[in-house]
């Protein structure tokens, strides 16, 4: 069976709490042999990390969502490198800048990016981004740090311009397809995509949120990602099998540390 790896979802959330074992194993039937589940809040840290430690297949990331930031006290970079020692943390965030719901916070937000940015410089740990409507500030901030000490990163369910797109790039960066790409009205997006070059492409879910056709409108999942990933390949020219090989050695480059993890290593630690 090919092998694919949903690089973002959020197994934490209410809608799996009846049904989480069953959605991991559908996961893992259709070929979805990796997760990575993100924590947005700082509450909900305990129960992402027990879903990760009882799941070998699942990894998680840790960060304060843009959308949150006023809702509780700031993290430190030093909170966020401290809680990185995990062995199944992979990642920093989901961090960025959301202007559309939240522009009355944009300060908060900047502030808070930074330390997410801080947070990735030190640790190793790939930064995840999540931006919307936010794209000039964006690519200011996240160059801004690049060039004062090189991190690595991934545009989260990238559903931006073009303009940011590249700016990603530029620095290194990956974009990672969700959802949103699979949609027939998002053509523009999926040129986007396609001028991209493939080894900066990742997939994911954003579950459960976005699903793809033919789930569009229902609750998504992991195993879902395998829809979006076919579209993927069609939009690179690809055949399914050699897109998902494509996106597993970009998910390895970028998630190192997921890449590197077994249970036999764990279990020495």
């Amino acid at each position: 069976m090919t092998k694919i790896t949903d690089s973002h979802c959020h197994l934490d959330f209410p809608n799996f709490d009846e049904t989480r074992p069953e959605v991991i194993q559908r996961a893992l039937d259709a070929g979805v042999h990796r997760m990575v589940t993100i924590c947005t809040k700082t509450a909900n840290l305990p129960a992402v990390q027990q879903i990760a430690e009882a799941n070998d297949p699942i990894f998680f990331a840790y960060g304060i969502h843009p959308m949150s930031v006023t809702d509780q006290p700031l993290v430190t970079a030093g909170h966020l490198i401290e809680q990185a020692a995990h062995p199944k943390m992979v990642g920093i965030g989901e961090t960025g800048l959301d202007y559309h719901y939240t522009a009355d916070s944009a300060e908060v937000q900047k502030t808070s990016l930074r330390v997410h940015i801080e947070a990735a410089q030190e640790t190793g740990l790939p930064l995840i981004i999540h931006a919307r409507a936010a794209d000039d500030d964006m690519a200011a901030i996240l160059t801004e740090g690049y060039r004062a000490k090189p991190y690595s990163c991934v545009m989260h369910c990238f559903s931006s311009s073009a303009e940011l797109a590249r700016a990603a790039l530029d620095l290194g960066f990956y974009l990672s397809m969700s959802g949103i790409a699979a949609f027939p009205k998002s053509k523009d997006l999926r040129e986007i995509f396609a001028a991209a070059p493939l080894d900066r492409i990742l997939v994911e879910t954003d579950s459960p949120y976005l699903a793809p056709p033919p789930y569009r409108g229902r609750e998504n999942e992991p195993s879902y990602v395998v829809h979006t990933a076919k579209v993927g390949a069609e939009t690179f020219g690809l055949s399914y099998a050699d897109f998902a090989a494509a996106t597993e050695a970009n998910f390895d480059r970028l998630f190192s540390k997921a890449a590197s993890w077994s249970p036999a290593k764990a279990d020495a630690e």
